[in-house]
């Protein structure tokens, strides 16, 4: 007899449904799995035996079984098929009716007792199902409430297969679990972390404001001791509150990670990552025989701290390039590619040299000659020149040290933050504007007719301007070019430092509420490359 359970498997980040055949007749007593199952796929026949034996259910020993997981062609990876295949050799053996299964999609791996443990990836099965059928699913216990967050399918939670057995038997017998959605994007997202236990450091919080509103990579250089991990890892708290959107992406690669728990099944405020230096290459940006997210993905819509950013290694950093660029990250296997998210802001920080105290003035550098130069050398000009911001944080004075009063509140620069968002996502909801020619049209039909041709944009941020944007938004009065022309000279800076200047400058005016670009805001966007003429110079 031939029976047909729905399951799905994962592919990056997005889900695909595989259908789970399987045949019972007479012949040879042997279980056979074919399309391209993996080795934990192949292990699932020993899994599945001895939960149907231990849950008090007949399994077929005298009959050959074959189990066929479609499409063919692509390979299947990993646990989650145990429940579909048990469920299908019950129904191939008459112990379920066939016609239970037509809306319905199961996974979940087994244990040899008949339980169901948890999988990798259930948001992303419950989100295809939702798009493409069908509108129930069962899924393990722990990973419930991860899928329930998605409305419009009912996820039903499965401890063992018995009660799985049992809820197609005895329709209304399990309870599906329920989701609130709503929980995704709170307006006040709550974080440990806040700006007010910072003292001191005015002008960094300032370069840190002006990196949270345009979505700025950023660098800071001081001594141990001086604060930088203190500072970084409280940017987060800044940043705007995720969007449901946002959140969902962000839940969707912690999933198929593996990183969720029962008690942690979403991700609702800015991720925060902080991977040490000795990470490799595929932990950081990802990959792997069986292609996992990195930590440039796990920190999708919220930030990536890499501190000693010389002490990594030189591969792993100059890998970095491509998603600081293009905001995804591409990894190529012979049987298929994969594509993560990695919409990161970027804070870096470092020493100035090998002993850390080269600049400090409350104690002297060690380092002998020449060590400071090549220790900053180990970062290279192209991967500096995708940081916007360059910023020094000293040694706090004894004054500011002993002071007792609070620092600003995360939550007030957060409004201002917000608030500068708010300016750019208003401008880049609009078309570019038209440029006027002598013998163009009249400007009303050529914006028109470019609203007509225009294609959406996935802009939502200075940072993510193209060289049409900023031609459209930074453009430069006569003053203002004189100085970007200074500046250029003295700190030699290339055409992508020169764009990513210009960007600063437009979220600085942003937040000053200004529609175009000031000297003022111009000066301070060249006081945040100082490590050009530094480092470099």
């Amino acid at each position: 007899m031939l029976a047909r359970v729905r399951s799905s498997a994962v592919l990056g980040i997005d889900a695909y449904e595989v259908i789970v055949e399987v045949d019972v007749s007479n012949g040879v007593p042997i279980m056979a799995i074919v399309g391209l199952p993996d080795a934990a796929v192949n292990e699932s026949k020993e899994r599945v035996r001895a939960a149907i034996k231990n849950s008090g259910l007949m399994f077929p020993y005298d009959k050959r079984i074959t189990v066929n997981l479609a499409p063919a062609d692509v390979r299947k990876a990993g646990p989650s098929f145990d429940l579909p295949i048990a469920i299908g050799i019950l129904a191939a053996t008459g112990q379920l009716p066939l016609d239970s299964f037509d809306d319905v999609l199961l996974v979940g791996e087994l244990s040899l007792d008949g339980s169901v443990r948890g999988v990798n990836g259930a948001l992303p099965v419950a989100i295809g199902a939702h798009e493409h059928g069908p509108r129930k699913i069962f899924v393990p216990q722990v990973n419930a409430r991860e899928a329930a967050i998605v409305d419009g399918i009912e996820v039903y939670p499965a401890t063992t297969l018995l009660n799985v057995v049992r809820a197609f038997v005895e329709p209304g017998s399990l309870k599906p679990e329920v989701g609130d959605g709503g929980i995704l994007a709170p307006d006040n997202p709550i974080y440990s972390h806040d700006y007010a236990d910072v003292k001191g450091h005015a002008h960094v919080k300032r370069a840190l404001e002006v990196a949270a509103s345009g979505g700025h990579n950023i660098i800071i250089l001081g001594p141990p001791g001086s604060g930088k991990t203190m500072l970084a890892r409280r940017l987060p708290s800044i940043l705007p509150p995720m969007s449901v959107q946002e959140a969902l992406e962000a839940t969707k690669l912690y999933s198929v990670a593996g990183l969720l728990t029962s008690d942690n099944s979403f991700i609702n405020t800015r991720p925060f990552r902080s991977p040490h230096h000795t990470v490799s290459t595929a932990a950081l940006v990802g990959g792997g025989s069986v292609p996992r997210p990195g930590e440039v993905s796990l920190a999708n819509h919220g930030v990536l701290f890499l501190d000693e950013l010389p002490e990594f290694a030189r591969d792993a950093l100059e890998v970095l390039r491509q998603p600081l660029e293009d905001g995804v990250v591409h990894i190529a296997r012979v049987s298929a590619s994969y594509t993560y998210p990695a919409n990161f802001t970027l804070v870096a920080a470092m020493n100035p040299c090998p002993c850390g105290y080269y600049g400090d003035t409350f104690r002297q550098c060690n380092c002998p000659h020449g060590a400071v130069e090549k220790y900053q050398r180990r970062i290279s000009g192209p991967l500096l020149d995708r940081i916007d911001l360059h910023i020094e944080v000293p040694r706090l004075s004894e004054e500011e040290m002993l002071q007792g009063a609070q620092g600003e509140p995360s939550a007030n620069i957060r409004a201002r933050v917000c608030r500068a968002r708010a300016i750019q996502a208003e401008r880049f909801s609009k078309p570019l504007p038209v440029p006027v020619s002598d013998d163009a049209p009249h400007p009303a039909e050529a914006a028109e007719k470019a609203k007509s041709s225009v294609k959406p944009r996935t802009i939502y941020c200075n940072a993510q301007m193209r060289p049409a944007e900023i031609r459209a938004y930074c453009a430069p009065d006569p003053a203002v070019k004189a100085m970007l022309r200074a500046a250029i000279q003295q700190l030699g800076l290339s055409a992508r430092a020169y764009d990513r200047l210009l960007k600063v400058a437009r979220t600085i005016a942003d937040l000053d509420a200004s529609s175009d670009i000031q000297v003022s805001h111009i000066a301070e966007a060249i006081q945040y490359r100082s490590l050009d003429r530094k480092m470099w110079g």
